[in-house]
């Protein structure tokens, strides 16, 4: 861990990132308005296979974590096992801060402060991840995929990899549907995460914390314009 540059302040935002975006993604599902596509299709999957959200959180991190090994072209042991290391927290944070949120009822509060509520949550969830992805110490599988091919594949582009990586979760969604019948967790706030959670990610790079920046580890050589993207990431807007 010595050899791992701002290793301390790294690790320090990453904590904090784990505990918002477990709080944040389970304030969204006590709200019943939609959670970010990913949530969502992972609480249709549990409603499925009626196995608990933590451990289908789990082992739904397992499958991406095998499918990121696969976009990069070789083995990368590091990453792999930070994949494993992140999700084991967060998939149990998310379902047990879950159980807070409903101890406070916010499933029975009126309409409006619910709506305030899951967007609040969303803007959370977009938040952290972008801490988390700069920290680049351990990721989500789901985010993983999302910065892998955001810096291997699409010149850097948040939004864009946002969208590519929503291809699995909805494919879940629309499979679940069918299985079951109905939906959970889907709804305004599934279509505001859609259109802005990328967007809102390539925000909170430069205003949320600004002074961490990117630390990139994915090969570059394709890319020469990457080359410059930490030092525009730390400047404050």
């Amino acid at each position: 861990m010595l050899n791992i540059p701002d290793f301390r302040q790294r690790f320090g935002f990453l904590v904090f990132s784990i505990i918002l975006n477990s709080a944040a993604n389970a304030l969204t599902i006590a709200t019943s308005l939609g959670s970010a596509v990913c949530t969502g299709s992972s609480v249709n999957l549990a409603d499925w296979t009626h196995i608990s959200l933590g451990t289908t959180l789990l082992l739904y991190g397992v499958v991406v974590t095998i499918l990121n090994q696969l976009l990069l072209g070789h083995f990368d042991w590091r990453r792999f096992i930070s994949n494993l290391l992140y999700i084991v927290p967060f998939s149990y944070l998310v379902q047990f801060i879950g159980y807070f949120w409903d101890w406070l009822q916010i499933p029975a509060l009126p309409l409006l402060p619910r709506l305030i509520l899951n967007v609040l949550g969303l803007l959370g969830v977009a938040a952290a991840v972008s801490i988390y992805q700069r920290c680049n110490l351990i990721q989500h599988p789901n985010d993983d995929l999302s910065y892998i091919l955001r810096f291997r594949f699409l010149h850097g582009s948040a939004i864009i990899a946002q969208w590519t990586s929503y291809l699995p979760p909805l494919t879940i969604i629309v499979v679940s549907f069918f299985a079951t019948g109905h939906l959970r967790a889907i709804g305004f706030g599934t279509v505001f995460a859609l259109i802005a959670q990328g967007a809102i990610m390539g925000w909170s790079d430069h205003h949320v914390f600004p002074h961490l920046k990117h630390h990139v580890d994915i090969v570059q050589a394709h890319h020469p314009a990457l080359m410059n993207l930490d030092k525009v990431q730390a400047k404050p807007q």
